[in-house]
């Protein structure tokens, strides 16, 4: 996209490729509407999807190193060079893993910074067993974000918990979805499954409930367990899917792009959020996949977390579980695959969840933040 003369350029960053991060897209797309000239720089990996066509532009770095300490300090180094060198008025840090580049070069350039923390980073489960690693990031939060000006996060739980550790207000931009258009019905683009679908998409990582939904599938009927996304424990759950001998009730589809997930989530009948209370992060957890259920008005099964259950009770569009001992998990998804009556209530009051909680309600926040910049 070319920058008009009087049109003020902003560089956004994210550690992530690109292909499937939807917070991120719908920021850059909403500043783009604003009038600004948006470039989003992230990574290219070597299974990296590729990008369907946007309005704005966009850089993949190439990096030696995919994970670990020399990755971080790899990718902030070349971020940091790429930022320098660039002619850039604002800059838009996502997530404490970019923060460090984005401070050094606003300071140096005397230039606005944005932060956007999409979640309690220093409180993610991959950190709670290594101190070590923990109190580096810790260090470099500390370091930076009492000096921030213009900060925003995903919920107002880990707002408060900003605001009561450095003293910094951050605004709350929920990750809620744009208004959907016709959504795609069950027969197009289908995965040739017949009966319902249980759906869970997001990271495959620890503490997401995984492992136990998928032992909850050998007591549930007449259902299957479609698993969209890709990451850290991918190998091992389809493992357990082998060594139960439920090939046939639980799919994976790998990394899907965001259109894709979009029809998909269209066909599930339960859409499941079932986070483990593992550290502050997934304890105040508001996951955009809750959002994509809703928005698709597909009920959801979300464990008894803050933020979520917050939002399940409130707007009386699923259920909530206290638990997730497989027995008993099964037992809640059969309940709501088949409760009609349930169901029936929860259809009606997806449809005014799904107007309320939409990207365009929400905008107004990051659209009143960079109006001021």
């Amino acid at each position: 996209m070319e920058k008009s003369i009087n049109q003020k350029h902003i560089l956004v960053s994210v550690i992530n490729d690109l292909a499937t991060d939807n917070r991120v897209h719908k920021v850059c797309t909403t500043l783009t509407e604003m009038g600004f000239a948006v470039t989003l720089v992230g990574r290219k990996l070597p299974g990296s999807l590729p990008l369907n066509e946007r309005p704005y532009s966009t850089i993949r770095m190439r990096l030696i190193f995919n994970k670990g300490a020399l990755f971080y300090a790899e990718y902030n180094l070349r971020l940091f060079f790429l930022l320098f060198f660039s002619g850039f008025d604002i800059l838009l840090s996502n997530d404490l893993d970019t923060l460090l580049a984005n401070f050094a070069a606003a300071k140096i350039k005397n230039k606005p910074l944005v932060f956007d923390s999409h979640e309690y980073f220093t409180g993610v489960p991959e950190l709670i067993n290594r101190p070590r690693t923990r109190r580096t990031w810790k260090g470099i939060e500390k370091k930076i974000i009492p000096q921030l000006k213009y900060a925003y996060t995903v919920c107002d739980s880990i707002a408060r918990l900003y605001y009561e550790e450095y003293g910094v207000r951050f605004s709350v931009v929920r990750n809620v979805p744009k208004r959907s258009g016709e959504l795609t019905t069950p027969n197009e683009g289908g995965l040739g499954i017949k009966g319902k679908i249980v759906l869970y998409q997001g990271a495959l990582n620890i503490g997401r409930g995984l492992p136990q939904v998928i032992e909850a599938m050998q007591y549930v009927n007449d259902a299957t367990l479609v698993i969209a996304g890709d990451g850290d424990i991918a190998s091992e759950l389809k493992t357990l899917v082998g060594k139960l001998s439920l090939n046939g009730k639980v799919r994976f589809t790998g990394r899907l792009p965001m259109e894709k997930v979009k029809h998909l989530t269209a066909q599930a009948h339960l859409g499941l959020s079932i986070e483990e209370d593992l550290g502050l992060n997934y304890r105040y957890a508001l996951p955009n996949k809750l959002f994509d259920y809703i928005q698709a008005k597909v009920p959801v099964l979300v464990t008894n977390l803050p933020e979520m259950a917050k939002i399940v009770n409130g707007y009386q569009i699923g259920l909530v579980t206290d638990t997730l001992e497989p027995k008993k998990l099964a037992e809640i998804i059969n309940s709501a695959l088949t409760d009609n009556a349930l169901r029936k209530t929860w259809e009606t009051n997806l449809e005014k969840a799904s107007e309320e909680l939409t990207w365009e309600n929400e905008e107004n926040i990051i659209q009143d933040i960079f109006k001021g910049l």
